[in-house]
C-alpha cells in the first residue's frame, strides 16, 4: 500500500453485488480514494452498518484474492455480510477509523411507484419467495417488499416497482429462475391522504386508507404522458386519454406523418390496460412514455367487493367517483363468471363505505323437487318449494 493511499480518506463506489451462500454478500465496488485491506472495518453511508473485511481482490476470469484494493481499481469484498438490504448500488463504502465525510454524490433510494401483492400458491414456499426477492434486490435496488397478510391469499409480500414493466420483469424472473408460482394482486399505485388533524399518511394499499370520519382528501400521483402516434389516429388517442381523466397540454406535429401529444394523466388510470388500448386503437403503431409529475387532489372513492358478506382485502381498489359505479358492476358481474355455483345463494357486492353500489347473485344449485308434479292446485308445487328453501336456510 502505497502512503499516499494510506494517509486518503476511504471512499468506494458499490456498483454491484452478488450473494454466496458460503461468504455472504460479495460487494463489487470501485475505489475512488484510499486503499482498502484485509481487517479493516467498514461502514456503509446509507445505514451506518460495521462490518471487518474478510477478503479483498481482483477480477480476471474469477475472482482473484488480493493484499489490498487501491485508489482507481476495480475488485470486489467480502466482510460475511449476512443482510442481504445492507448492500445498496450506488451507496458509499469507507472506514471506522478514518471516515470521509461526504458520500459519493449520486445515490439516492429509489421510490417506487407502483404496488402490487405477491403471494405464493403453495404457502409452504412463503420463505423460498422470500429467499428469491433478496437475491433479485441485490442487482435491483429499485425492488421494494414488505411482508403483507391478506385473509384470502394468506402469507406473501407487498412489492414496490417502477412500473408495470418493472413488475412483469420481476414476475418472470421469480417464475424462470426461482421455480414459484406466486399469485399477483391488481396493481395500485401510493396515494397520500390529508388526515383532519393536518397530518398526512401515505397509502400503498387501499385496506390502508384512514376512515372518512378522519379522512380530509386525498392526492393522486399525476404523470406526463408522451404519446407518439401516426396522424390519422390522433383523435383515437385524444378519446383514450379524455377517458382516463386526462388534461390536455400540448401538440407538435414531428412531421406530415406522425404527431406528438402531452397529456397530465393519473398513475392510477395507466397501470391496467392504458397502453393495450393505445396499441390497439393505432394499430400497433403508437408508442408511449411517462414521468413522474406531482401530487394533486382528486374525487376519489374507495371500492370494497363483498363476497357472501365478507370483504376481500385483495380485490379492494381506490377510482375515481365517476367510475366507482361502473368498475364496481364490472368486478362483481366478472366475478360471478369466475366463482362456482355453490348448495346455497352466494351474493357479490360492491359497496362503498356502507353502501352498496352493485350487486350480483350466483345462484345456488337446486334439485327439481316440482318435477313429480303432473297437474293439480299450484299450491302444491309452492308447498315444496317452501319446504326445499327452508331446508337451505338450515343447512346454512
Amino acid at each position: 500500500m502505497s502512503s499516499i493511499s494510506k494517509n486518503k480518506k476511504i471512499k468506494a463506489l458499490i456498483f454491484d453485488s452478488i450473494f454466496d451462500k458460503y461468504r455472504g454478500v460479495v460487494a463489487y465496488v470501485r475505489i475512488y480514494e484510499g486503499s482498502i485491506q484485509r481487517g479493516m472495518k467498514i461502514k456503509f453511508f446509507s445505514h451506518d452498518t460495521y462490518y471487518e473485511v474478510d477478503e479483498v481482490g481482483h477480477f480476471v476470469i474469477d475472482r482473484k484474492k488480493a493484499s489490498s484494493l487501491e485508489e482507481g481499481e476495480v475488485g470486489y469484498i467480502i466482510a460475511n455480510i449476512r443482510d442481504i438490504e445492507h448492500v445498496l448500488p450506488g451507496d458509499t463504502i469507507t472506514t471506522v477509523n478514518n471516515p470521509c465525510s461526504k458520500a459519493l454524490p449520486g445515490f439516492q433510494k429509489i421510490k417506487p411507484m407502483v404496488f402490487s401483492g405477491l403471494f405464493p400458491s403453495d404457502a409452504d414456499d412463503y420463505d423460498d419467495l422470500r429467499t428469491a426477492l433478496e437475491k433479485l434486490k441485490l442487482n435491483d435496488a429499485s425492488l421494494v417488499f414488505e411482508p403483507e397478510v391478506s385473509d384470502a391469499l394468506g402469507f406473501g409480500y407487498r412489492c414496490g416497482f417502477l412500473g408495470l414493466l418493472h413488475m412483469e420483469i420481476i414476475q418472470e424472473r421469480l417464475e424462470r429462475e426461482f421455480d414459484l408460482s406466486i399469485v399477483t394482486t391488481s396493481p395500485n399505485v401510493k396515494y397520500l391522504a390529508n388526515l383532519k388533524d393536518k397530518t398526512q399518511v401515505e397509502v400503498h394499499r387501499p385496506a390502508l386508507l384512514p376512515s372518512p370520519k378522519i379522512l380530509e382528501d386525498i392526492l393522486e400521483p399525476i404523470v406526463t404522458a408522451e404519446i407518439l402516434t401516426p396522424t390519422e389516429y390522433i383523435g383515437n388517442m385524444m378519446k383514450i386519454c379524455q377517458d382516463r381523466r386526462g388534461h390536455y397540454q400540448s401538440t407538435s406535429y414531428l412531421s406530415s406523418s406522425k404527431v406528438q401529444l402531452i397529456y397530465d394523466l393519473p398513475l392510477g388510470e395507466i397501470i391496467f390496460d392504458f397502453y393495450d388500448s393505445i396499441k390497439s386503437a393505432s394499430k400497433g403503431y403508437a408508442s408511449f412514455d411517462y414521468t413522474f409529475k406531482e401530487y394533486k387532489k382528486s374525487k376519489l372513492d374507495k371500492l370494497d367487493i363483498l363476497i357472501n358478506k365478507e370483504p376481500v382485502d385483495a380485490l379492494s381498489m381506490i377510482c375515481s367517483k365517476k367510475d366507482s359505479y361502473h368498475r364496481g358492476l364490472a368486478l362483481c358481474q366478472k366475478l360471478k363468471e369466475l366463482i362456482p355455483r355453490q348448495q346455497i345463494q352466494i351474493p357479490i357486492q360492491a359497496s362503498i363505505g356502507t353502501r352498496v353500489i352493485a350487486r350480483t347473485n350466483i345462484a345456488p344449485f337446486r334439485k327439481n323437487v316440482t318435477e313429480k308434479l303432473y297437474g293439480g292446485d299450484v299450491t302444491r308445487k309452492k308447498k315444496l318449494l317452501q319446504k326445499q328453501k327452508k331446508g337451505k336456510k338450515e343447512c346454512v
